[in-house]
């Protein structure tokens, strides 16, 4: 019996490699000689511990993992094979184009195609949504890769708006009718894509843990908008879990948002648009009691970790996430063209727009042409922003709302027309470069929580009355560093080893130009102790173990001096600096 359990053992740990690849035929059962078709096929048989290996080719297919992994040593891991290039896309090629009139393309597709659910029949909606007086679908037409524009006029159609074209789209019991202006190209000649599915890769019920998604392209799926009080389901999504792993992967054309760290559907799902007799912020407090009563938790939610990632043409948010991001770490992505065709508007658009950012390391991301770079709205609580760059984001680089910190921001470039705009109270701003302006609002009517020390329990509710932050050691450019903004606050700010450049110039090839010299102005190495706490949440500046912050590295990585330079680079070589390759 003994003999018999240990061999029962050994089997269980034995994690298993299955492949999938396109070139699949006859039986499969995921080897290298007989590998599976579809993703999905190897994910319904996927364990804790085993690997999915997938080949080169373009997978027309939702992966809906129906489990994940035992833990951060057993997970479960999708990953492309290396130097293939594997696509998972949400789309269905389009053929046999008939001309409808002149400039004018219809296709008949029938309803069979799309299943149980239809994008073309799906109108984006949500709290906080604005759909700027028209309706718009989660449906989405490509030529050769590029998005067409939705219209909401059949006549619109002959006058195309977007650079690749305009599309309206009619459905039926039977039929979805497409007619689309491609500009003058022949879509029978080219490629034309059109969303089907509402995500690539999307478990469809919470606490599907520990699971890795490395190195896939995935695009073109009909999301719908993500509020923080609903169901946030992206392109690529965690859906109320714990310790994925997203890295190395292309995600774009999402019809909202590209990947999202949300809650489920259970605490609510816009429950504001469904009882507009309460404000929305007493909406999302309910939602809030809800997730704690469900186990909102550090051992139940969150711990992700999102790096290295290229994330673009998403029409609300790169990274979007209401409460399931806690505990996580936002590292290295590349992430722009965010919200560029504005045909709808929202509270819930940025580069990345977080609710709920506690403990959340933020650090080394690239966010430009983004609308917004940085949302941080309620909850932003441990929360550490440090060395990313912001640039060409027509709305703001960073914004802190309804926060009662502590929170951490520094080291970072932020180079658009708004810098930061503050509704919030309990920060430190250190080591920056400001090269835009500094917006600053009381937030008196709304009621936010802060929390116990690293924790999801709640601590209390406050509004903001603003003020009671640090900002130490930054660079401003073109003045700024006397913060007269923050005046006649109730909890004062405090500035010390501030400095000032004439201005700076980002070059397309990654250089940043400073001109100016900040001369000598005396600073110390800035710590928590140093920092002291924050006058509502009454917490110390710490890290997410629970040790001091002590910021003694620049924006490079380089350590710092006892007297260090004001703004994000210890060292200068002249006045050029390059920030990427």
């Amino acid at each position: 019996m003994g003999v018999a359990l240990l061999a029962l053992t050994i089997n269980v740990l034995v994690a298993a490699e299955y492949q999938v690849s396109l070139k699949a035929s006859g039986p499969e059962d995921g080897s290298a000689t007989h590998p599976f078709r579809t993703i999905s096929a190897a994910a319904r048989i996927a364990q804790s511990g085993d690997t999915i290996t997938v080949h080169e080719g373009i997978y027309r297919e939702r992966v809906t993992p129906p489990r994940g992994g035992e833990s951060d040593a057993r997970r479960i891991v999708y990953q492309a094979a290396p130097s293939e290039t594997v696509s998972i896309r949400g789309s269905e090629v389009i053929r046999g184009w008939k001309l409808f009139m002149p400039g004018v393309w219809k296709a008949v597709i029938p309803n069979s195609l799309f299943g149980k659910y239809n994008p073309y029949n799906d109108l984006i909606a949500g709290d906080w949504f604005n759909d700027k007086g028209r309706p718009h679908h989660t449906g989405e037409v490509y030529l050769n890769g590029k998005s067409l524009w939705e219209t909401n006029l059949m006549e619109r159609v002959l006058n195309p708006e977007g650079p690749a074209g305009t599309w309206f789209a009619e459905v039926d019991a039977n039929y979805t009718y497409i007619y689309a202006n491609f500009r003058g190209s022949d879509p029978n000649r080219e490629l034309v894509e059109i969303n089907v599915r509402d995500a690539c890769f999307y478990p469809d019920q919470p606490g599907r843990n520990y699971i890795t998604v490395r190195g896939f392209r995935m695009s073109h799926a009909a999301t719908q908008w993500a509020a923080p009080t609903a169901e946030q389901i992206g392109l690529i999504g965690t859906h109320w879990s714990r310790g994925w792993i997203i890295e190395n992967n292309v995600i774009s054309d999402s019809k909202s948002s590209g990947i999202t760290l949300g809650k489920d559907r259970a605490t609510g799902h816009n429950v504001w648009t469904k009882d507009p007799s309460k404000d929305g912020a007493i909406h999302y407090n309910e939602v809030i009691e809800r997730a704690l009563k469900a186990g909102w938790s550090r051992e139940n939610t969150g711990s992700h970790i999102v790096r290295n990632n290229v994330i673009r043409d998403c029409e609300q948010a790169g990274i979007a996430g209401s409460l399931g991001a806690v505990f996580s770490l936002i590292e290295n992505n590349h992430i722009y063209n965010i919200w560029v065709k504005r045909q709808f508007a929202g509270a819930e658009i940025g580069g990345i727009k977080l609710h709920g950012a506690i403990d959340v390391v933020i650090r080394g991301n690239r966010v430009h042409n983004a609308g917004r770079g940085l949302w941080l709205d309620w909850m932003a609580q441990g929360t550490r922003v440090t060395g990313n760059l912001f640039y060409d984001n027509t709305t703001d680089d960073v914004f802190v709302e309804v926060n009662h910190g502590p929170f951490v921001v520094d080291n970072n470039v932020f180079l658009s027309k708004i810098s930061v705009q503050d509704w919030s109270e309990g920060g430190a701003f250190v080591h920056n470069l400001i090269g835009g302006r500094i917006v600053v609002r009381q937030e008196l009517k709304r009621s936010t929580p802060w929390h116990l020390a690293h924790s999801t329990a709640l601590g209390g509710l406050s509004n903001i009355k603003g003020g009671d932050h640090r900002f130490f050691n930054n660079l401003f450019v073109g003045g700024g560093e006397d913060l007269t903004m923050y005046r006649d606050r109730e909890t004062p700010v405090v500035s010390r080893g501030n400095a000032a450049v004439a201005g700076v110039e980002l070059r397309e090839d990654g250089v940043l130009v400073v001109r100016g010299a900040a001369g000598e102005i005396a600073t110390r190495i800035v710590t928590g102790s140093l920092l002291g706490k924050t006058a509502v949440s009454g917490l110390p500046f710490d890290n997410a173990d629970g040790s001091p912050v002590r910021i003694d590295q620049d924006y490079l990585g380089q350590p710092r001096g006892e007297s260090p330079t004001p703004g994000p680079f210890e060292k200068l070589s002249g006045t050029t600096i390059r920030l990427w390759q």
